[in-house]
């Protein structure tokens, strides 16, 4: 990684000029994994010139030559994708087998995605009136992506900006630069025109209130906290920006007598434990019709019990540590908060798990009799922690699961394919996921409330990087 103390500017690795840097460290050993170059604002200054200049040709590209560059990125994608699933276990601590499974998968599939939604949008359309509608690029784009979920978050916002024709600024998580510099690397390959991306690292009141502040800069694109995308929103406001939001979760998981409990809720717990709790959409809050409560407390039990911990460079289908010390001290806190709430400790809790004395590794936990009013019921942990809260009727279910300030994403386990299609219309969220339906690369992702605005994936997520407008009186 010998880039990671320059960034890339209208195609070239360069020099910053801020100096400040940190070190990218290891979750699994504490352990330096390099340092990364920490920018400013005349460092985005570049990097937006750069994309600007690029944007009045890249612009005018056709569909089909946009196409061809989403195809070379492929190829090179594909080409690279060892290197990506490497940088995520080191950088995040990720399992290299879900490295490779879903962490770098993502990087392929939502490309093809965006290939398969390109191909079917015209860029112009007969309104049947006189008038024509034409889908143009927005503009300069800036886009800040999270640690979690890097490669993933950094696909679904550089490539429909390519794919609109418009140009962008990307400022990655600080703390997982190895996966974007590998990326980065992938689109120079690909022959991505110089300007046409961009990469400054930094901090977010730094070099992302530098972004979306900038005057130049027609969208801003963000992943991460509530509290930051309020931050992003606020800063670009000034400048009537468009701004699209995904943003946390504490998404239910409602559970009906009627379904496989044995299969329903075992897939449950592996759904909320999978990276290592760090998903914006974990299922974390366990509503269980009271009728099958204590059974479907047994077998949360020990399939908690049962998720195995371990280094994220061992294959397998264990979880690994969480990202960083600040995330291992939160999910401690909220642990203990827990317990002095008055719920039930069934397994896991504080500390390391057994034969883990270095890394920020932490034991799968489960808490039960659980009021939704309770913090750990509320705040999102982002680790893996599940709550457990019974309900007696279906309208209850739907109350619980809709009384959060989240609405990100929600799963229904049931037998009855009426209940289904009957509570899944009531449930305030941008998803719901019933009885194990996963969600499929171009679909589009999103959420209400304050898990955010706008959609990402798919043709819906290529349509946020576009402007319309309609051509009176054209013959």
């Amino acid at each position: 990684m010998n880039n990671l103390l320059k960034f890339y500017i209208d195609g070239a690795w360069v020099e910053p000029n801020a100096t400040a840097t940190m070190p990218v460290i290891n979750p699994a050993n504490e352990q330096a994994v390099g340092t990364v170059a920490l920018g400013n604002a005349a460092d985005v200054d570049l990097a937006v010139a750069a994309a600007s200049r690029a944007f009045t040709r890249f612009s005018m590209t056709t569909k089909q030559e946009r196409l061809d560059l989403l195809e070379r990125i492929k190829v090179a994608t594909q080409r690279r994708f060892e290197d990506l699933a490497q940088a995520m276990s080191q950088e995040m601590g990720a399992p290299i087998t879900f490295s490779r499974e879903a962490q770098a998968d993502a990087a392929i599939g939502h490309l093809q995605g965006f290939i398969d939604a390109l191909t079917a949008l015209e860029d112009e359309e007969d309104l049947g009136n006189g008038d024509i509608l034409v889908r143009e690029p927005i503009g300069v784009c800036g886009l800040i992506t999270p640690w979690n979920w890097p490669i993933n978050q950094i696909a679904l916002k550089v490539l429909p900006a390519l794919a609109a024709g418009c140009t962008c600024v990307l400022k990655p998580s600080e703390h997982t630069p190895l996966s974007a510099m590998v990326y980065t690397e992938i689109l120079h390959e690909a022959g991505c025109p110089p300007g046409a991306f961009n990469l400054v690292n930094g901090v977010g009141p730094e070099v992302g209130s530098a972004l979306s502040r900038h005057p130049d800069i027609q969208m801003m694109s963000f992943t991460g906290s509530t509290r930051a995308g309020a931050a992003v929103t606020h800063d670009a406001a000034e400048t009537v920006k468009r701004v699209t939001l995904e943003l946390g979760g504490k998404s239910p998981n409602l559970v009906f007598a009627d379904c496989d409990l044995e299969t329903r809720v075992q897939t449950s717990v592996a759904e909320c434990m999978a990276n290592t709790g760090q998903s914006c959409d974990a299922p974390t809050r366990l509503l269980v019709e009271r009728s099958c409560y204590e059974t479907v407390v047994d077998i949360a039990t020990r399939a908690t019990r049962d998720t195995a911990v371990g280094a994220p460079h061992e294959e397998g289908d264990h979880i690994g540590p969480l990202f960083d010390k600040i995330q291992f001290d939160r999910v401690q806190t909220l642990i203990a908060v827990g317990i002095e709430e008055g719920a039930t400790l069934v397994a896991g809790g504080l500390g390391r798990p057994e034969g883990f004395d270095q890394g920020w590794y932490v034991k799968p936990t489960l808490f039960t009799d659980v009021s939704n009013t309770m913090r750990i019921a509320r705040e999102e942990v982002f680790g893996p922690v599940l709550v457990v809260i019974p309900f007696d009727t279906e309208e209850e279910a739907i109350a619980i699961a809709n009384d959060s300030p989240y609405g990100l994403a929600a799963y229904l386990q049931t037998g009855d394919p009426d209940r289904a299609r009957r509570v899944a219309r009531q449930l305030r969220a941008g998803a719901v996921h019933v009885n194990g339906g996963a969600y499929e690369y171009g679909s589009p992702f999103g959420g209400y409330k304050q898990s955010g605005n706008g959609r990402e994936g798919g043709l819906m997520g290529l349509e946020d990087y576009q402007e319309i407008k309609i051509l009176h009186g054209l013959i």
